[in-house]
């Protein structure tokens, strides 16, 4: 097969030419190539299909069906690859559910789907994170609830298994009784509110912890410009530490959660408008290092409440590339180059993978993307319900 007439876009950047693939495997790019079956894509891009790794199943409810509909539904907005977070329920955090969740892997037609392991139990204590890792988990997760004695076992874990510990950092004494950021909105509308400083100090922590245990650490679904900052003047430092941002904390404030929307409370909440534009900047800085949907979604009986009972969680998935290209390349906060970088080499390299490369030799795990055509978003239970995205993304049967 020959994709003819592509934009072919990487990590390295964009060039117009031709793609040979024999066999599911990349054997030639070069302009005007010729032979057996030939796709003209008339300029639409060639692109790595994206990686996401913090996605929820609906309700967080762990069951075969739905990992079926999230695996589908991944590939209708371009990701090809996503990772399971482990605090569904039953969460990922012995034997026997990760055996179950596994079941649930076989016979897939749409993204392939990971697991990553809960490290700690409902009671707070230590899983068995070795004996998980071995049996096919690709992270541990770990929310930064846990105690300090708990924390360092996890690292010492981390550090013996050579992965990437997959953090939530938030504090518990101060998310208990909040729903939203804690600032203006939450008070004129009512609600409790959380501090920015639950994040931050334990971002903090945790770069102490990684820079003792020499660990990597990826930070999950952060929403303070704060703690990029703090994250990237470790890596000055020579910590192995990096960010994931997701593309609602970017986009949308707190703002959204007036008139009580529901759609729009989060875990994190999403921040100040200040906050959400010091974002921006850090990411056309380059320092940011992956972006994720952040995709919870829920059925209406659990969202369509009172703000302080509803879910946490918006859907994005079957949205993901067109929302990315529209909001950020297309807008010309990064390049679509750099946005492969954040999609797929770098939320794939957490996870012991190599991607994001098309290149002579590599698997074929491409979309095509054709960013002439429009729609609307008809989904309330998204945060861009109603607004109009460029871009569709066609499969490759390769």
């Amino acid at each position: 097969m020959i994709i003819q007439n592509a934009i072919v876009c990487d990590e390295d950047g964009e060039r117009k030419l031709d793609v040979r693939i024999e066999d599911g495997v990349v054997t030639e790019i070069a302009s005007d190539l010729s032979g057996g079956e030939v796709i003209d894509v008339q300029g639409a891009y060639l692109l790595p299909s994206l990686v996401d790794t913090n996605i929820r199943l609906q309700d967080s409810t762990l069951n075969a069906k739905n990992i079926k509909i999230i695996s589908d539904e991944a590939m209708l907005g371009g990701v090809g690859h996503i990772v399971l977070n482990a605090d569904s329920n039953p969460a990922i955090d012995n034997e026997i559910v990760l055996e179950f969740a596994q079941n649930g892997l076989h016979g897939l037609s749409g993204a392939k789907v990971d697991l990553m392991l809960n490290s700690l139990k409902e009671d707070a204590t230590l899983s068995n994170i070795a004996i998980l890792l071995k049996k096919g988990v690709v992270a541990p997760y770990m929310s930064t609830i846990a105690k300090n004695d708990i924390a360092i076992k996890i690292a010492e874990y981390v550090q013996m298994y050579k992965v990437t510990l997959f953090c939530k950092a938030e504090d518990n004494s101060l998310i208990s009784s909040g729903v939203m950021l804690d600032g203006n909105i939450s008070s004129k509308l009512g609600l409790a509110g959380i501090p920015n400083l639950s994040e931050v100090l334990h971002v903090s922590r945790m770069i102490e912890i990684a820079r003792h245990f020499k660990i990597k650490i990826l930070f999950k679904a952060i929403a303070s410009p704060r703690s990029v900052s703090l994250i990237n003047q470790a890596k000055k430092d020579g910590i192995d530490v990096s960010s994931e941002v997701s593309i609602h904390h970017l986009l949308k404030s707190d703002k959204e959660c007036n008139e009580f929307n529901t759609t729009a409370k989060l875990d994190p909440p999403l921040a100040s408008h200040t906050d959400m534009s010091e974002l921006q900047k850090a990411l056309r800085n380059s320092q940011i290092d992956c972006l994720t949907t952040l995709h919870q979604p829920s059925s209406p009986v659990n969202k369509e409440v009172a703000f302080y009972d509803a879910a946490y969680g918006c859907e994005a998935l079957s949205d993901a590339l067109p929302l990315y290209y529209t909001k950020l390349v297309r807008s010309g906060i990064i390049s679509m180059s750099e946005l492969i970088k954040l999609t797929v080499s770098n939320p794939a390299k957490s996870i012991g993978l190599k991607k994001g490369k098309i290149e002579v030799g590599v698997k074929a795990d491409f979309i095509l993307f054709n960013t002439k055509t429009k729609k609307f978003v008809q989904n309330t239970q998204s945060l861009y319900n109603k607004e109009e995205l460029n871009g569709e993304v066609i499969q490759i049967n390769i």
